[in-house]
């Protein structure tokens, strides 16, 4: 009943069935809709959706496939058009039901479709489609009840699938289907659960349905606990901010001035810094949401990639959303992406969720924010600050906050429209200066030249050349191994070394032992900068690792494995793929959780179930199975080469109060093997290297994350770091590249040495610097 009345409407009108979600409520409708089907004398029923649809709404064609019911996408102009469809008087007399599902709100951009095409369509005033027979409405109400209140009184649709969490946060595993009780009676049911029967018999095929139709509905126990919390949720929902309609006004607030700054900001040279995707001027609350979709520009108007954003936005604290959110109608339509495109993109090693976010130099996606009755005027603010902080040097910054946008709480909204910041009394936005929003923003002069960055899928898939062979660059100069380190335990200090062993899975030891929390979840330094002062070695001699920190005595674990019967054997995650490890003690589980103040235990990677091996085969490797991966993320050994570090010292040490050492930047950058060649990033054009009697595949560069910008000897983080890298590279936030070792086939390991000379074979259609002479040529 709470449900009912936040809703306008009572339980003689409408049922309300639990379901897990908004998702399962849409399944349950392409279920249970009574379609006729193809091939019969009637007319058959039809299926039509709004291209502009979530994916949950788009899958449910799969179901009426499978029911011989024809689905017919309708982009939103065509309903507009779509008067010129009404029935004549006779064919409004066919009873064939017909679906049209449409969402109040768009989830991608925020449009919100008109309510009155509710009644419109079940009139016949507009018609999805010519075909004789009666429609019924299904409105995808979850993202528009975020944020808008919703009059079923009102407007009468058949089916209104909701999620509670995206209402007020929690909880996150239940939703509901709010089902017309005109038409309750048509649904039809196949499977029966637990509690849906009134009497059935085992032995018989006898089935007599409970009465309620939400009883009938609900297979199996809901959940009941969950469903107890929402009466607390929306009491608290309506304490705190007085009803839906505050919420709608304030939530469109933060947008609307949002919107409007981020649409005037431009670069130096007129240029814009983003390119908002909207099917409206944010200027009434009836036809926008509190969504911004949009992607970031260079100054020559070229997308920087989504998962760039992300990562700079994670530095301030600031989540974003990113791809094409599970609508792929809205994302082709707005950034003009083909139906080839999108198989193209797949073909490119693109899915949906990745962070592959240019293809051939054009977006797969974008960044959505999006406010909730919680955000404030502090949050929209924050956001402005980290855009232009990032995309713009001190004498670009000239933001137009005009009167226009102060208006909008005197204008655009009630007098009585709240800014929420206490439970009673409801302040306006305030106005802030060009002036004000400088001085509080810590915006830093950088150089803005970026170039759109290349489809990560394209540097993964670097071909070897067949009959390339290893050639000298620049002069001739010799190419040698500098540094090597190898990192015992995943996210700790790194241990360097002259000379090593390289076994099948790279450097000897290397990230064989990982920290985990107590749900066996790998700890980082993301999570826990202090990682980075314990410090592991090695002593092959002794056979041990002894582990070491400041204030901490000594500790030492055996190199032999525990494969003994009292060995806890235990599942882990990295990056996604599951590994085999086992627990090694409570000794050292101690010694960890009292150095990090948390509870967390030290874990192995068992030798004997060493099944996690490298998903992306490319020409030149053996089979992907053949190749085995330690607890590494990407691949098993991380190249730098120190004249890309020297290039980049002098972008970092521009932004940086204190310029870092050479010794420093290597440290951040956490490579195995660190070469000396004579031009920077000459390293990005290598197909493959060989190094002594070691064949190495380049697998593609190292997209970095927040853990460089983190001090290796005090555990101190300086967003600045990752910015200044990104700054001065051209294609993300890549430095490094990934290398993969051929199994080896002898039971005694290569050692790889400090210098080496390393031999390079250069990537096809690479152009190469010809000698100047013949004694700077290479052997072969």
């Amino acid at each position: 009943f709470r449900i009912l009345q936040h809703f306008h409407t009572t339980a003689e009108d409408y049922t309300i069935i639990f379901t897990s979600g908004c998702t399962a409520a849409l399944k349950l409708v392409a279920e249970a809709f009574p379609w006729i089907p193809e091939g019969t004398e009637q007319t058959s029923s039809r299926f039509c959706y709004l291209t502009d649809s979530h994916t949950s709404v788009v899958g449910m064609r799969g179901i009426t496939a499978s029911m011989n019911v024809l689905s017919v996408p309708i982009k939103p102009k065509e309903i507009l058009l779509s008067e010129k469809n009404r029935l004549l008087a006779e064919e409004q007399n066919c009873t064939t039901p017909h679906l049209f599902s449409y969402p109040a709100q768009s989830n991608f951009s925020g449009t919100k479709y008109p309510l009155s095409w509710i009644q419109d369509i079940k009139s016949g005033k507009l018609c999805p489609m010519k075909i004789p027979g009666k429609w019924f409405v299904l409105l995808d109400a979850a993202s528009y009840v975020s944020s808008s209140p919703l009059d079923l009184g009102v407007h009468h649709a058949d089916f209104i699938p909701i999620s509670f969490y995206k209402i007020f946060g929690f909880p996150t595993g239940l939703g509901a289907l709010l089902v017309n009780n005109r038409i309750a009676p048509l649904l039809r049911k196949t499977y029966f659960g637990g509690g849906t029967a009134a009497a059935y018999l085992a032995g018989e095929d006898f089935y007599f349905p409970k009465k309620s139709i939400a009883e009938r509905f609900e297979d199996g126990t809901v959940s009941f606990l969950d469903i107890i919390a929402l009466k607390h949720g929306f009491d608290v929902l309506e304490k705190l901010t007085g009803g839906m309609e505050k919420i709608k006004q304030h939530t469109f607030a933060l947008a609307h001035y949002t919107y409007t700054v981020l649409s005037t900001l431009k670069y130096a040279n007129g240029a814009p810094v983003v390119r908002i995707y909207s099917d409206t001027d944010f200027s009434n609350p009836d036809v926008q949401g509190p969504i911004i979709n949009f992607n970031v520009l260079d100054e020559n108007g070229e997308v920087i990639g989504f998962s760039q954003v992300d990562k700079m936005a994670s530095l301030y604290n600031i989540h974003v959303r990113t791809g094409c959110f599970c609508n792929t109608g809205a994302c082709q339509l707005h950034l003009g992406i083909s139906n080839e495109d999108i198989q193209r993109n797949l073909q490119a090693g693109h899915v949906c969720g990745d962070d592959i976010d240019l293809v051939d130099g054009r977006p797969t996606g974008s960044v959505r924010i999006s406010f909730g009755y919680m955000s404030s005027f502090e949050d929209a603010q924050t956001f402005l600050k980290f855009i232009i902080a990032t995309r713009l040097s001190t004498s670009d910054t000239e933001i137009p906050f005009q009167s226009s946008i102060t208006k909008l709480t005197t204008e655009s909204v009630p007098d009585d429209h709240p800014s929420f910041n206490n439970a009673d009394k409801l302040s306006p936005i305030p106005h802030i200066s060009d002036r004000e929003l400088r001085n509080n923003s810590s915006v830093t002069k950088m150089t803005v030249n970026w170039q759109p960055p290349e489809a990560e899928a394209e540097s993964i898939r670097a071909a070897v050349s067949e009959t390339a062979v290893p050639t000298c660059r620049r002069g001739g100069k010799p190419i040698t191994v500098t540094n090597i380190y190898l990192y015992p335990i995943k996210s700790c200090s790194a241990f360097e070394v002259t000379e090593w062993p390289v076994g099948n899975q790279g450097l000897l030891y290397d990230r064989n032992w990982m920290v985990v929390n107590q749900n066996g979840v790998c700890i980082t330094q993301k999570q826990e900068p202090r990682l980075c002062l314990v410090n592991p070695s090695i002593d092959l001699k002794k056979n041990i690792m002894v582990i070491q920190a400041e204030g901490m005595d000594p500790i030492s674990v055996s190199l032999e494995e525990n494969t003994g019967k009292e060995a806890v054997i235990c599942e882990s995650k990295v990056c996604s793929h599951r590994v085999k490890t086992y627990d090694c003690g409570e000794g050292i589980a101690g010694w960890f959780s009292l150095f990090l103040g948390r509870p967390c235990r030290l874990i192995r990677q068992s030798s004997d179930m060493k099944n996690r091996s490298h998903q992306k085969n490319t020409k030149g490797l053996s089979s992907a199975t053949n190749i085995s991966l330690s607890l590494v993320n990407e691949a098993q050994y991380l190249l730098v080469n120190v004249a890309s570090i020297l290039q980049l010292k002098e972008h970092v040490s521009a932004r940086l109060e204190e310029p870092l050492e050479i010794e420093e930047l290597i440290r951040r950058f956490r490579a195995n093997i660190v070469i000396s060649a004579p031009e920077s990033f000459e390293e990005e054009e290598w197909a493959e290297i060989s190094i002594g009697a070691l064949r190495f595949q380049v697998m593609g560069p190292c997209s970095r994350c927040q853990i460089i910008c983190i001090d290796q000897q005090s555990g101190e983080r300086n967003k600045e770091f990752l910015q200044s890298l990104s700054a001065s590279r051209g294609r993300k936030t890549n430095f490094g590249i990934y290398l993969m070792n051929q199994p080896l086939h002898s039971s005694f390991p290569d050692i790889l040495s400090v210098g080496s000379q390393v031999l390079p074979v250069l990537k096809e259609n690479t152009e190469i610097q010809p000698p100047t002479s013949s004694e700077e040529k290479c052997s072969g």
